[in-house]
């Protein structure tokens, strides 16, 4: 679902933020960074999922998706 939610953003020129397995194994912001540039766009491993625009909008990329709590 997150890949999928990343890709509707992307198409509603949206730009998410996203939270990868990655992450959790870097010490600072230029590393996350770096991890998140080395993969490409369809393959990382999407733990989180960030998304900022019109409601309408965010609804419409989210739909499906489970909201934690």
């Amino acid at each position: 679902m997150l890949s999928t939610a990343r890709t509707r953003a992307l198409e509603r020129s949206l730009t998410p933020a996203v939270f990868t397995a990655e992450l959790f194994s870097t010490p600072g912001d230029v590393q996350n960074r770096a991890a998140v540039r080395a993969v490409a766009g369809a393959d990382l491993d999407l733990v989180g999922l960030a998304v900022h625009g019109p409601k309408n909008a965010v609804d419409k990329v989210m739909k499906g998706a489970r909201m934690h709590p």
